[in-house]
């Protein structure tokens, strides 16, 4: 089966930090597939347009470039950029164990909003009053990346830390009490359990099992702080990667079914369809495989 490019996380010889920021300037130098081609990573990225305009396709969303935009690229999520070559802007990946130590600083509200920040968007506008702070630690970010200085590290996840607790400010109109924070532990659990096995287990109880509450449970909470119910996020997920290989392989219709674990194609056809609203084969006419463009600029 043909699929997508899956860009690996960038290795950092002698050092254990999953942390990179690099211009998007500079990465309009780069002639590559992965650069300018969909693909998807095992990491998390942000990409801060600061000037300049194009198109951002992820999963089956498409986005027109503004300034001052930040785009949440989460692990495993297919998505291509296009843009024009004045853009001017930042792009900031790390891993998951990356955030992890991050995330391990913050209050109890601040974990609740960083998994928000992830869990339910895309996009987000930069209000004019947060870029000069925004811009401020970015440039204190690029400084201490480009060089070997002592403290390094910690230096970059205090930083990062500060710049994600200024996005932040954009949802702290509630703050959460501690019963939402155990709630949102469990949510967050549900999603790590979700990502790892929705080819495997497509049932509530199956994950209940494992978070050690009932399947009843397990859906009140999902669904009060998401708004679907476990079941509905589990077939959405399945769906979801189903639409990406329809999208971006040339796999057929039983080779799909087959890898999400469907023994027999008509049950899957019956499944996407009831889940989506529409037939396979529909969805995967309809389609466009995004290409490389030679050009960094929008025409093709």
């Amino acid at each position: 089966m043909k699929q997508a490019i899956l860009v690996p996380m960038v290795k950092f010889e002698n050092s254990l930090l999953a942390f990179k920021i690099e211009s998007l300037q500079s990465l309009t130098c780069v002639e590559s597939d992965i650069v300018w081609s969909a693909h998807s990573h095992d990491y998390y990225e942000m990409i801060w347009i600061q000037k300049g305009s194009g198109v951002l396709r992820a999963d089956m969303q498409e986005y027109e470039i503004g300034n001052n935009q930040l785009y949440l690229i989460k692990p495993g999520q297919m998505h291509q950029l296009r843009t024009v070559e004045n853009i001017e802007g930042f792009v900031l990946s790390f891993t998951d164990a990356f955030l992890k130590t991050i995330e391990q600083e913050f209050d109890w509200s601040r974990r609740i909003l960083l998994f928000q920040l992830f869990a339910s968007t895309n996009v987000l506008s930069i209000p004019g009053e947060s870029v000069t702070d925004l811009n401020e630690m970015v440039a204190k970010m690029v400084g201490e990346f480009n060089h070997d200085y002592a403290s390094r590290t910690e230096l970059l996840k205090t930083y990062f830390k500060i710049f994600l607790i200024y996005l932040h400010r954009q949802f702290e109109e509630f703050g959460p009490s501690a019963k939402q924070s155990r709630e949102t532990d469990l949510v967050r659990s549900f999603l790590s359990k979700l990502e790892k096995n929705y080819k495997e287990k497509k049932m509530v109880a199956d994950y209940a099992s494992e978070l050690l509450v009932t399947p009843n449970y397990l859906n009140g909470i999902i669904k009060k702080n998401t708004g679907f119910s476990a079941g509905h996020l589990i077939r959405e997920r399945v769906v979801l990667e189903a639409k990406r290989l329809a999208r971006y392989s040339d796999a057929g219709m039983k080779e799909i079914a087959y890898s999400l674990g469907f023994n027999d194609g008509a049950h899957f056809s019956k499944f996407f369809k009831t889940v989506s609203g529409k037939n396979f084969t529909d969805f995967k006419k309809e389609g466009v495989i995004y290409v490389m463009y030679p050009q960094h600029g929008l025409s093709a």
